[in-house]
């Protein structure tokens, strides 16, 4: 299928449903946080913007964050295998280590190559999911250039809340899990629990043994709200075992742990000036079992944020940024032992003059590995009419080179950041009351991509190293429609874009031109169900090889029946038609699965 054919079914699909639909009662703007660390409407916001609620989440019944990632647009997955192997985040064409990953405002990206575990998140422990697409350095530093997602945690907000959850599946997967939070007067506490085991299926097209994953997530938080500011205590973590088959193909399996832990105290009131402090000490630790590799991260974070409201339209944001860092790691006889340093300022000013809106920001990055980097952020949006909204940005962002490419196999400690600058249009249209249409067109210039330059050829008579020697250019145009009725929701997003290697001419390894989905639900009234679907064309699996990853088209369908008010079986089928695909060469990727989940959740009560 051409990206015309695609652009055609597209905008025949959005007629076809604009046309059909009368819709009745506006839908809720939704309230985000992440594109500029101030409270925002998605319709306020000056980027590219997404937010998967809890219900969404539940209604997915997606095994992962990156099983329910996948069906959003710009957002592109690859997975070494199945349940808790290897998964990557491409956002917008870019790698999979220049998106910054959040949980509850804490980096979770490690301080050793690759990109933050998204295998390991367990989805019953989180409330909602923040995607802002394009550069945001200004406001978080290194590694947000594609994008930044960022994962909340459960809370409430009133009274005594419970559930509880099992499940069984394909593949001998078993999950079960619990939540319990309450609020009393000016105390607010939580604990979620949530289990997965699954015996998986052989990760490598070439072996016929399975792989196994377990994993055990806890999320735990205490809470205290005075008259003139708030105080919250959190803690997060996953840990298990994960099984895998080397390049040798004989059966190993690693320990994983992730944590994160954060005091964050906030102002509620006290005029125009309101800071929020967060303290936050973030944990990964991977060690393999059946000899003495480990990569291991250490990180103690101070963000202190100041907002300051001259009026409804005007709010100046500036922030103090300090990272204290410590990764060591053992692979393969190579070995480090390392400390970064980060410190940062940043400024924001948010401004609206009638219809026009004005975003300015800047950050100044004092940074152990290559001395400094200057980042800022322009974004201008014009409302054309009640039910139409432009907007235009540019910005730049980077990222630093980690402890693995200065000092890991192929280490060079000279290393430059990468860097982008990236220029977006897009028009937000509010076809009726209950859908509406969102255009963006994006280009972005990334240059001194670190790679591992081995002119000898791979182990040849001169060591190769790691550096700066390739630049990329990702140019693309994205669209979401999205529909919602009282017993109906669909949603279709589009993405077409060209992901170029600029040295070698090539696209960028798995990263594909055109990816379209689709979700459709309804509700029955006894009953709901669901349909996602998925398509990706053609891509190119390394820039070491000349395998080629072939296009792919995924059915998936859900079903949701509520037994009693406080009783719900679940079941999804995932895969339906059995296709075999490929996310990475020579690994295998999920065949037909079924899974079935038993939940259990009362009213609320009030103390």
């Amino acid at each position: 299928m051409t990206n015309y054919q695609i652009a055609a079914s597209v905008g025949l699909l959005l007629c076809f449903f604009s046309s059909s639909v009368n819709a009745a009662e506006t839908v809720a703007d939704s309230i985000l946080v992440t594109a500029t660390r101030t409270a925002r409407t998605a319709n306020e916001t000056l980027a590219s913007v997404t937010v998967i609620g809890r219900e969404e989440i539940e209604r997915s019944q997606a095994q992962d964050v990156a099983g329910l990632l996948r069906l959003y647009a710009g957002l592109e997955i690859s997975r070494n295998g199945g349940p808790g192997q290897l998964t990557t985040l491409f956002t917008r064409g870019t790698d999979s280590n220049q998106t910054l990953v959040l949980l509850d405002g804490v980096r979770i990206n490690p301080g050793t190559i690759g990109g933050a575990p998204l295998q390991n998140i367990n989805l019953a422990l989180i409330d909602r999911v923040e995607i802002v697409r394009g550069p945001r350095s200004t406001l978080y530093g290194s590694d947000a250039i594609g994008g930044v997602v960022q994962i909340f945690t459960r809370r409430t907000t009133h009274g005594t809340s419970g559930s509880a959850y099992l499940g069984t599946g394909s593949d001998s997967t078993h999950s079960g899990g619990a939540s319990l939070q309450g609020v009393k007067n000016d105390l607010r506490a939580g604990i979620d629990i949530g289990y997965l085991k699954s015996d998986g299926f052989s990760p490598r097209t070439d072996s016929n043994i399975d792989r196994g994953h377990d994993n055990l997530s806890t999320n735990m938080y205490l809470g205290y709200g005075a008259p003139r500011w708030d105080a919250e205590l959190s803690y997060w973590s996953a840990e298990g075992n994960t099984e895998y088959l080397d390049f040798f193909l004989a059966p190993l399996d690693q320990d994983f742990e992730n944590n994160v832990t954060a005091l964050t105290v906030r102002a509620t009131s006290g005029g125009i000036w309101v800071p929020t402090l967060k303290l936050s000490h973030m944990e990964e630790d991977i060690r393999q079992q059946q000899n003495n590799d480990f990569t291991r991260t250490r990180r103690n974070i101070l963000d202190w944020q100041n907002d300051i409201a001259f009026d409804d339209h005007h709010l100046i944001t500036t922030g103090l940024y300090l990272l204290r860092e410590k990764t060591d790691s053992l692979s393969f006889g190579t070995g480090f032992d390392e400390d970064t340093d980060v410190d940062a300022v940043f400024a924001q000013d948010q401004m609206q003059f009638g219809r026009h809106q004005l975003l300015v920001a800047g950050r100044y990055t004092d940074h152990d590995s290559f001395d400094n980097e200057s980042t800022w952020n322009l974004a201008y949006g014009y409302q054309i009419n009640p039910t139409t909204r432009m907007f235009t940005s540019i910005g730049t962002a980077f990222r630093a080179p980690d402890a693995s490419d200065r000092f890991g196999f192929g280490g060079n400690p000279n290393l430059n950041p990468e860097k982008s600058r990236n220029i977006e249009v897009g028009i937000q249209h509010q076809i009726g009351a209950q859908h509406s249409l969102h255009i963006t067109a994006f280009w972005n210039d990334i240059d001194d991509l670190i790679v591992f330059n081995d002119p000898d050829g791979f182990l040849g008579p001169i060591a190769g190293k790691n550096e700066n020697v390739e630049d990329a250019r990702i140019r693309g145009i994205e669209a979401q429609y999205a529909l919602r009725r009282q017993n109906f929701s669909m949603r279709i997003e589009a993405t077409i874009q060209d992901p170029e290697n600029r040295d070698t001419g090539n696209n960028l390894a798995r990263r594909a031109e055109r990816n379209i989905t689709a979700t459709a639900y309804y509700n029955f009234g006894r009953f709901e169900a669901g349909l996602e679907w998925l398509a990706s064309s053609d891509r190119r699996d390394s820039d070491f090889s000349n395998a080629e990853l072939p296009g792919y088209g995924l059915v998936n369908v859900n079903l949701r029946v509520p037994l009693t008010k406080e009783l719900t079986v679940q079941g999804k089928i995932e895969n339906l038609f059995d296709k075999k695909y490929f996310l990475a060469d020579n690994f295998n990727s999920q065949d037909r699965a079924f899974y079935l989940t038993l939940r259990y959740q009362p009213q609320a009560k009030q103390f």
